[in-house]
């Protein structure tokens, strides 16, 4: 259910969550960042709908994101077309195709970490629409499927296009176990989720009204 518009939560509820999250991800050593990513991959790929998938939009994980590299690895070798984001002076995403490690490059962008990013030509922002699946960050996600993104914003312009041109790919979020969360606040704008893929397996969730 979403919140109605005229009780959203107060902004430092997300703030708090969001730093504590971040504080745990930061706390995790090397060696489980690894094994974290191996597991996500193996997690994530056994969802049918990755599994059926022609074109999935994912991403390229920084820091102590659980990790993607090994999954994006996955899907190119399985022959899916896989899209990631290219950040747009705006914040909003441009996309291009994943062709293997070397078509990333770094790009610093000012005021934020650097980023791995596609070196292929740009599709657009509106190649999204064309996904079958698309992969999100997160930070954490609750049983109604809402998911807690890191606050950008750059997603929820996705999320908005997606919704804008009637398109309705599957949602999957990629988390840690303990990201799984009893409730996370949440906005009008906020989309629900349909899936959660983390190291130890998937969850699924049931759409609200």
């Amino acid at each position: 259910m979403v919140r109605n518009a005229q009780n959203p939560p107060h902004p430092s509820e997300k703030a708090l969550l969001r730093r504590e999250l971040l504080a745990a991800r930061r706390a995790l050593a090397p060696a489980a960042l690894r094994d974290a990513a191996r597991a996500l991959a193996r997690s994530a790929r056994a969802l049918p709908e990755l599994a059926g998938a022609q074109t999935v939009a994912a991403y390229v994980s920084v820091g102590s994101e659980p990790g993607t590299r090994d999954l994006l690895d996955a899907l190119h070798a399985a022959g899916k077309r896989v899209l990631l984001p290219v950040l747009l002076p705006d914040n909003d995403l441009d996309w291009a195709a994943y062709e293997g490690p070397d078509s990333l490059a770094e790009t610093t962008h000012p005021g934020k970490i650097a980023l791995l990013e596609p070196t292929g030509p740009r599709l657009g922002p509106d190649a999204v629409v064309g996904a079958d699946a698309v992969l999100l960050p997160g930070l954490a996600v609750d049983g109604r499927g809402m998911r807690l993104g890191r606050g950008g914003g750059s997603y929820d312009r996705v999320l908005a296009r997606l919704e804008r041109a009637g398109a309705h790919p599957a949602l999957v979020v990629l988390l840690y176990d303990d990201e799984v969360v009893a409730r996370v606040p949440e906005e009008p704008h906020d989309h629900p989720v349909q899936a959660v893929a983390t190291p130890s397996g998937v969850v699924r969730f049931t759409s609200s009204a």
